[in-house]
């Protein structure tokens, strides 16, 4: 599976440069054809490279991320479908967390959670998260609901992350869990720039964050089945 899908890797690359480019010179008119291109080139990298587990439920569940991903980014191309991409990504979240899931080498019992060490390895998320909403929620006016319910899904997402720890190979713990992080400020720069205040060159940082966030997941997840424990 190492070699499989590498020309996919190639046409990322090219259309992250070409997209990136684009935002630089504020010709977001063209994105149009260079945002779905990333998502759409590493989809194909992952269903080649994971041919061995086709009808398996983790390679169904990361390909319908970078589905709803790719939905999700032509929609927010335009501004009033907003409300529309945020429920793409919100699908997305869905499947990364089943996903995650799925990529941990343990059997989940309940009684044996430590439900405090849990709440303290995840305090920094909570108060990131907390801070954010705190920032932006008086600019929310009827997407306060919709926001809020994203925002829990995407703390949820990088928490299942940070539990793989110890329960996957290193490679694709922190390859998963630095995605996922980087997910998260993404995201957090966009809400931030949208509700909160207009940050100077957000596009390029918003959406370079984003390009490596959903690389370094799908790298991660790849590294948990090229290298089981």
């Amino acid at each position: 599976m190492y070699k499989k899908g590498i020309v996919w890797l190639y046409f990322f690359l090219f259309a992250a440069m070409a997209d990136m480019a684009l935002i630089v010179n504020l010709e977001n008119q063209f994105r149009i054809y260079s945002k779905p291109l990333l998502i759409a080139s590493l989809l194909g990298y992952f269903l080649q490279s994971t041919w061995l587990i086709r009808g398996s439920l983790l390679r169904k569940s990361v390909a319908a991320a970078l589905v709803f991903s790719l939905i999700g980014d032509v929609l927010l191309l335009f501004p009033t479908l907003f409300l529309y991409g945020l429920g793409a990504f919100f699908m997305t979240l869905i499947c990364y967390i089943l996903a995650f899931k799925l990529t941990q080498n343990h059997s989940f019992n309940p009684l044996r959670v430590n439900f405090i060490n849990m709440f303290l390895y995840n305090l920094p998320v909570y108060i990131m998260a907390a801070f954010v909403y705190f920032l932006i929620h008086r600019q929310l006016q009827e997407l306060k609901i919709p926001v809020v319910i994203y925002l829990l899904v995407l703390v949820m997402m990088l928490t299942l992350a940070r539990e793989r720890y110890g329960r996957t190979p290193a490679a694709s713990f922190w390859q998963v869990f630095l995605g996922a992080l980087l997910f998260f400020t993404s995201n957090s720069l966009l809400a931030l720039d949208r509700f909160f205040h207009p940050i100077p060159d957000a596009g390029i940082l918003t959406m370079g964050a984003y390009i490596l966030a959903q690389l370094l997941i799908v790298m991660g997840i790849r590294s948990h089945l090229v290298h089981p424990r």
